[in-house]
């Protein structure tokens, strides 16, 4: 039996048996056993002389644009970067991966739009497995709609992909040892699974000894998730384009969570452009020199919660190891000038100047 068909089989077993505690473990070994055979639908290599969407990572950040064909995505594209994507409106009128550049706050930010997903990408249609696999290598996913009920479909698409929009790695600690089997502790009270359930799980997913410490109370779904090696933590903006086009009772029943925009008349664009540095958690750190000023020019782009230490290792690694002290103005400096160390942690526009051993 192919995995699609087993796969598809198991959903079926799963929407028809109704959760109780009389089945309640039986659903979570098909739960378990889907997931294991979605991993490896997603893993499975692409045929020889495929195509593939291999893009190398540049800039400070990279972002995706995910949706269905023809929802402007490559309009979007040439609004905010340098990039001329091919624009239509037709389906497929991206063949390829387009890369962009969104400079911002002095950043340099890639934006890659990707042919559009469309629904069964997870198991491989119109290419989706080879699409979404670009996926997995972006800091923030911009999920492009224009008609509502695209979102359940592509949301979905991403799950069964094991993507998880918006949410933290679960908090458990798997172990595996040569012996004892399972042996599981909590360090929360568990109120929606139970030991069993957890048992049930990790011996599906091939797991028959090691120590697991939970330390959060868990779903079933997160369980399973805690298990898989493919999930992607990812940080996602619904933008819900085209609004120009809907009347004011129309754009009033959008989700307030959605980001509005007109990509083709240019509504929102640089409010969007703000969302995305802000969601990316970038900042700006300027450097200088010991007795000359700081370049405001050409500030150096790093994360927030970066530390000194970190400023140090962007510029060479061995500034790193060889740091003594720094000094620092602006933000998070208590005076002018204050003296720190390589864990002080900095803020957006802090001016700092390393000092060397």
């Amino acid at each position: 039996m192919e995995r699609e068909e087993e796969i598809k089989n198991i959903e079926d077993e799963i929407r028809r048996t109704k959760y109780n505690k009389a089945t309640q473990y039986h659903v979570g070994q098909l739960k378990a056993k889907l997931a294991k055979l979605r991993e490896e639908v997603v893993i499975k290599k692409s045929p020889k002389g495929g195509k593939t969407y291999s893009i190398r990572k540049s800039g400070d950040a990279t972002v995706l644009l995910v949706g269905f064909p023809s929802v402007g995505k490559s309009t979007l594209l040439n609004s905010i970067t340098s990039a001329e994507s091919k624009t239509g409106e037709y389906e497929f009128t991206t063949l390829d991966v387009i890369p962009g550049v969104m400079e911002y706050n002095s950043s340099r930010i890639q934006i890659l739009d990707i042919p559009g997903v469309v629904s069964g990408a997870s198991t491989g249609k119109g290419r989706g497995k080879e699409i979404l696999s670009v996926v997995r290598n972006a800091d923030l996913i911009l999920i492009m709609i224009d008609r509502i009920e695209q979102i359940g479909v592509i949301e979905r698409e991403l799950y069964n992909s094991g993507f998880r929009p918006n949410q933290r790695k679960p908090d458990v600690i798997i172990k595996k040892t040569d012996r004892g089997g399972v042996k599981v502790s909590s360090a929360v009270k568990l109120k929606k699974i139970d030991r069993r359930m957890v048992q049930v799980v990790i011996n599906e997913r091939g797991i028959h000894n090691a120590e697991i410490l939970i330390r959060e109370d868990l779903t079933l779904d997160r369980l399973i998730d805690s298990t898989c090696k493919n999930r992607v933590y990812v940080k996602s903006i619904v933008i819900y384009n085209k609004v120009d086009l809907l009347s004011k009772e129309e754009r009033e029943r959008i989700p307030k969570d959605f980001f509005q925009i007109s990509s083709l008349k240019g509504e929102g664009i640089e409010q969007l452009k703000r969302r995305i540095w802000d969601s990316l958690e970038l900042m700006r750190i300027y450097m200088k020199k010991t007795g000359k000023p700081p370049d405001m020019e050409k500030p150096l782009i790093i994360r927030k919660g970066s530390k000194v230490s970190d400023v140090a290792e962007r510029i060479h690694k061995d500034f790193e190891r060889n740091l003594d002290f720094a000094r620092i103005w602006g933000p998070s400096a208590r005076f002018d000038g204050q003296k720190v160390g390589g864990e002080r942690i900095l803020k957006d526009r802090d001016i700092v100047e390393l000092h060397m051993e």
